[in-house]
């Protein structure tokens, strides 16, 4: 398993966060939470696990907690990465009972959300732990969450493809077809990229395939192809670039396409269709 990377800076943490808080607090800020509790009122709570998973996000929860109130502290007793059970203690709070009530759902719909992306992750690298396949996540990310997703995928055990339009050329069907062919669309990739810029290029044919090869890309994606093929196409790349597998991939379908040999498994249900996971915030 690749290690947990470390938590997010704040210059990206901050204005997600601030966003989620805004959206919450409205106009008019915490209206319940002011009218009955007082501004004395100390609480100790622990945030704790109604379900199994891999836990992610406490990054953002964390940032959460300090906007509202810089001198509380989030205690964390299962940081991210780590796999839980119901019952579990993931974080102690002990403080303002106002800060704590106003920052609960904001912090448990980043610790939810994103540990439902780290636990459908891992059920797929499991899965497929039999191979030399890693799983990687897509594009297929909520707007203006892409980086707490990623990194959510990283605490499931998977890796990130590109992060953004901007960090690499991948050739895909539309681009082939406004370009004319694969050669076309190579050639110009070929020219304009510098020489640390990786190049990728989709195919979804064996004859598509063997076009590409001819350009000597950095990457081929494998779309939509069933196993037998993924199996000749594989053969056929011989290892020369690195081959990757895409296309409606699912928990029963990885593991046979891991199978094949390919390298990597691009999976855009660990980010689209994850299910959140379900914690709470009990007092002690």
């Amino acid at each position: 398993m690749p290690p947990v990377p470390p938590p997010l800076p704040a210059i990206i943490l901050d204005p997600i966060v601030r966003l989620a808080l805004a959206e919450d607090l409205g106009r008019a800020g915490d209206l319940t939470t002011d009218a009955t509790i007082s501004p004395e009122t100390k609480m100790s709570v622990v945030i704790a696990a109604r379900q199994p998973g891999v836990i992610a996000g406490l990054d953002a929860a964390a940032h959460a907690l300090h906007l509202i109130d810089p001198a509380m502290q989030l205690t964390i007793e299962k940081p991210d990465g780590s796999a839980i059970v119901p019952g579990d203690v993931i974080g102690r709070l002990d403080g303002t009972a106002r800060s704590i009530l106003t920052a609960e759902r904001t912090m448990l719909n980043f610790i939810g959300r994103l540990s439902g992306v780290a636990t459908l992750t891992r059920k797929f690298v499991e899965t497929i732990a039999h191979t030399d396949a890693r799983i990687v996540c897509t594009r297929k990310t909520t707007p203006g969450h892409r980086a707490l997703e990623k990194r959510a995928v990283r605490c499931g055990g998977g890796t990130a493809h590109r992060y953004g339009l901007d960090d690499a050329i991948l050739i895909k069907d539309n681009h082939i077809a406004a370009c004319g062919s694969i050669a076309e669309a190579m050639t110009r990739a070929k020219a304009y990229a510098g020489h640390l810029r990786m190049i990728e290029i989709e195919v979804d044919t064996l004859a598509q395939l063997e076009e590409a090869l001819k350009f000597t890309p950095h990457a081929v994606l494998l779309d939509n192809m069933d196993p037998d093929m993924l199996r000749r196409a594989v053969a056929m790349i011989d290892g020369r670039v690195v081959a990757e597998a895409s296309g409606g991939v699912n928990l029963s379908t990885v593991a046979a396409i891991a199978e094949t040999g390919v390298d990597f498994i691009s999976v855009g249900a660990l980010t689209h269709s994850a299910p959140n996971l379900d914690v709470g915030l009990d007092v002690v």
